[in-house]
């Protein structure tokens, strides 16, 4: 279908984004499509493994990562940085301008597919005439949010208030907006330079001036509103190619003795009974939210099972968590300490909801599976999602205050609403009645053959 072409990937220095750039790249790969994906040597060490029938096709090359003032020896992508340091990151990354450009002029490929956060993918692409795609790996409503001025019109956010309202281009009901305790420090990333002088607004025109289109990571089943607006809005071709929902994973024996114990505790537990908990790895919890959520668990009086890394405020894996947590809990709930098998945890049936930051792969991963949603938005633009699912019905938000703190009442709350209680069924029935979207491979592969002719039919 795609035999000879050769695609250049280019995603961002965070695993939320390399993650759905590979599972892109292996969708076309299927095709056979060529792909050279280019990230650092860490970062290709890290990612999940190519299917063994498509490693010929794929090739993971290195770009090497410049060191600058601010960024941590090792530091090659943001799960290795704190909130805040950003934009040394990308600093870094821009500065890998000259090996892109020269790895670009020994292949000569037909398309370069890039995200947002590289400065120069443009001039680069002009000066050797290659046609490129941006894609965004997030939901259309937050794109929809910022669409007009990620195309270079002026800037029309007089304040930071003003990020907490719905933008005026949005011509149906919808909710979208950022919390209020969110909207100096986004305000901020958008308009100001950051350390290569680029401000997010910059990065945003950038990647869409002179791109042929933009792909995005969704279907009209479940954002018609908001793909047709994004449309309207950027006046070039919007491209779905779909949710890429990963494939279920395959039932495996394990090796570690601790999965292993998980493993067997949920097995143990009647199905749709359990709340799986986790916030990913961008996300970094500070100890008062984490204690507040641990209490908030113990309050909910459901079984749970927890997966979260040893925070950088910790020591040790006991600091983690309140004192006398673990044993007050007992059996009712487990908490994983480091890195757990996601998909694996929410495709068990003994699991019911999930509570988590609304990122937007963790939503199409979770409501694959039917599960109900308790949503809590912690960073980046996780309220956008969080409100537009609460405004289709699909979660229930956890309470949080003008200050952005919240309270273990609040997560007890939400979570007995959304898995128990009947006045929560109806979330739960909702979640079921859009798993027959997400988890249907066959509609998402349609959009990926669409999105495969137009690469075809636009190089020709």
């Amino acid at each position: 279908m795609g035999e000879g072409m050769h695609v250049v990937m280019l995603p961002w220095l965070a695993f939320g984004h390399m993650i759905p750039f590979l599972h892109l790249s292996i969708a076309l790969a299927k095709a056979g499509i060529r792909i050279s994906f280019l990230t650092t040597q860490k970062n290709i060490q890290r990612l999940p493994k190519i299917p063994q029938h498509l490693t010929a096709l794929i090739n993971l090359v290195e770009l090497p990562l410049a060191k600058v003032d601010g960024l941590p020896e090792g530091a090659e992508a943001t799960v290795d940085i704190l909130q805040g340091s950003n934009e040394y990151l990308m600093k870094a990354f821009d500065l890998s301008y000259p090996a892109f450009k020269k790895f670009i002029t020994k292949e000569s490929p037909d398309w370069i597919v890039h995200d947002f956060f590289p400065s120069w993918v443009g001039n680069v692409a002009s000066e050797f005439n290659i046609p490129r795609v941006f894609f965004f790996i997030g939901s259309a409503n937050v794109f929809a949010f910022f669409a007009p001025i990620a195309d270079g019109l002026k800037k029309i956010w007089p304040s930071p208030e003003s990020l907490a309202s719905p933008p005026e281009w949005f011509e149906f009901e919808s909710s979208v907006a950022f919390s209020p305790h969110e909207t100096a420090g986004f305000y901020r990333w958008f308009f100001s330079p950051d350390a290569s002088g680029f401000s997010g607004l910059d990065r945003l025109a950038l990647a869409l001036q002179g791109c042929l289109a933009m792909a995005i990571r969704s279907c009209n089943e479940f954002q018609e509103v908001y793909l047709g607006l994004l449309k309207k809005l950027l006046k070039r071709p919007v491209i779905p190619v779909g949710l890429l929902p990963p494939t279920p994973p395959e039932k495996r024996e394990t090796t570690d003795p601790k999965w292993a114990k998980t493993l067997k505790w949920l097995d143990e537990q009647p199905n749709r009974s359990v709340v799986f908990v986790c916030f990913g790895s961008e996300c970094k919890l500070k100890r008062d939210q984490v204690f507040e959520i641990a209490l908030g668990l113990q309050l909910s009086n459901l079984p749970f099972l927890w997966a979260i890394r040893t925070p950088i405020w910790a020591t040790n894996d006991i600091e983690t968590l309140p004192p006398g947590f673990e044993s007050q809990i007992g059996s009712r709930g487990v908490v994983y300490m480091g890195w757990a098998p996601q998909l694996e945890i929410l495709s068990h049936p003994s699991i019911g909801g999930s509570l988590f930051h609304s990122g937007w792969a963790s939503i199409i991963e979770t409501v694959q599976y039917g599960h109900a949603l308790i949503v809590l938005p912690l960073a980046n633009v996780h309220s956008l999602d969080a409100r537009m699912l609460v405004d289709k019905g699909l979660a229930i938000k956890v309470e949080i205050n003008n200050d952005g703190s919240f309270d273990r009442d609040a997560i007890a709350r939400a979570l007995r609403l959304a898995v128990v209680e009947e006045e929560g069924e109806r979330f739960r029935l909702k979640s079921i009645e859009m798993k027959a979207i997400f988890s249907d491979q066959t509609l998402h592969e349609n959009y990926m053959n669409e999105f495969i002719n137009f690469l075809k039919s636009s190089k020709t």
